[in-house]
């Protein structure tokens, strides 16, 4: 039996990961393991911008792969969370009744759509203002090489 409460918490916090697809579809699930590239690479940024600085091009690429990746996981929590019981039970338990208890939201699964809302959508601003921010500072360093005279 798949609880859908238990998926969103696990699509929440250790989405990045692929818990809540391994939990839903078993260890065999590509696309729970491959969460784990854009995952790594997202923190490799992050390892870049504590070691390097801000100034360091490739973490502009790198570091909001890993808030995109969390805000995926983020809105995967609330699809989840969402579901009506008889589709996630007719999906995920086909055994049991429409209306089975797995499928059912609690209070626990409205907390977890409750901070996946919050946390998703911050991480998602987040990244994509440091993205636009660097991205911007770049193009106007490069405009201003290309306007200084050289002597």
């Amino acid at each position: 039996m798949k609880n859908k409460t238990l998926a969103a918490w696990l699509a929440f916090l250790g989405g990045p990961f692929g818990l809540h697809r391994f939990y839903l579809r078993g260890w065999g699930d590509w696309l729970g393991w491959a969460l784990w590239i854009p995952t790594g690479m997202g923190l490799w940024g992050l390892q870049r911008v504590q070691a390097v600085g801000l100034d360091d091009p490739l973490s502009w690429l790198l570091l909001p792969l890993l808030g995109f990746n969390i805000a995926a996981c983020a809105l995967c929590a609330i699809v989840y969370g969402l579901m009506a019981p008889e589709k996630w039970n007719r999906r995920y338990n086909p055994g049991l009744a429409p209306d089975a208890a797995p499928g059912r939201t609690h209070w626990g699964t409205i907390a977890a759509l409750a901070a996946a809302l919050l946390v998703g959508t911050v991480v998602l601003m987040a990244s994509l203002v440091y993205s636009f921010q660097r991205y911007f500072e770049y193009q106007i360093d490069e405009a201003r090489k290309i306007s200084q005279p050289t002597d």
